[in-house]
Order: C-alpha cells, then sequence, then structure tokens
C-alpha cells in the first residue's frame, strides 16, 4: 500500500530530524510544493560553527525551560534551515507545503508568514501560544498528524 502524500513528506521530515545537531530535541522540516521536495532543514548550528555536542548548550547550562531565550542557543531551528537553505539556491517556497516535526515557535512562524507558506503539517505540538495564535490569523492552514 502507498502511502499518502502527507505520510510521504513526514517520513521524510523524520529522517531529516536524524542529522540534527541538537542536544535538547532533534527537529526535521521539508518544504515541498507540487508534491515536489524544494528544501530541507534541521536544527543544528551554523556550517561552520562548532555542534552543540562540542561546543555544550548554554540553554541546558542555564536551565533554560523550552520555549524561552530562543536567542542563547548556537542552532537554527530546522524551518529556518528549511528556508534558508531555499533561499541560497535561488528556490522560491512562496505556496508551498511545510512538513515538521514539531509546530514551529514563533520566530519560525514569523519567517513561514512572510515567505508565503500556505501549509503547515506537522507531528507534534510546541507550546507557543503566539505563534499559534499568529498562524491561525495568517490563514496558513495547520494539520496535525498523529
Amino acid at each position: 500500500m502507498r502511502p499518502s502524500w502527507d505520510d510521504y513528506f513526514m517520513e521524510i521530515a523524520e529522517v531529516v530530524k536524524s542529522r540534527s545537531t541538537c542536544l535538547r530535541r532533534k527537529v526535521g522540516a521539508v518544504i515541498i510544493k507540487d508534491n515536489r521536495i524544494l528544501s530541507t532543514g534541521y536544527n543544528g548550528a551554523p556550517k561552520g560553527i562548532q555542534h552543540c555536542g562540542a561546543a555544550g548548550c548554554l540553554r541546558e547550562r542555564l536551565n533554560v525551560p523550552s520555549g524561552q531565550r530562543h536567542e542563547l542557543c548556537r542552532g537554527l531551528h530546522a524551518e529556518q534551515n528549511a528556508v534558508i537553505q531555499a533561499a541560497v539556491f535561488g528556490v522560491a517556497v512562496e505556496g508551498g507545503t511545510l512538513y515538521t516535526t514539531l509546530s514551529p515557535c514563533i520566530l519560525c512562524t514569523k519567517m513561514i508568514i512572510n515567505a508565503g507558506i500556505r501549509r503547515i503539517v506537522l507531528r507534534e505540538d510546541y507550546n507557543d501560544a503566539l505563534s499559534l495564535e499568529m498562524l491561525a490569523e495568517s490563514g496558513i492552514e495547520v494539520e496535525k498528524m498523529e
């Protein structure tokens, strides 16, 4: 039996997250349009910068709760990396769908809105009320997969 498109692309996002270098939570993202992969991203340090495994996690050392003080993290989020990688290679994501293993934080939500992504399919919820509010206001369709 063939998987649905949503199942297929979410499974790819799960594989993408295996490249994550985050010590706290691994996240993967895939941006698609017309059932074609445009870009992928996982959370981790910028290219050329030490990974968290080598540098350590400042957020862990300071006991920063999940969802707070994003600026203390040396890594980029999976959704950010997917949008950035598309931009680096000149690929327009406007009108696309983002598959992500974790619902986006407020920082990623603002990027997703301005990138013109029209649909988000996610696997796991992330506790960020402002993100959910802005997604609802933006009109982006959000679906959670089980």
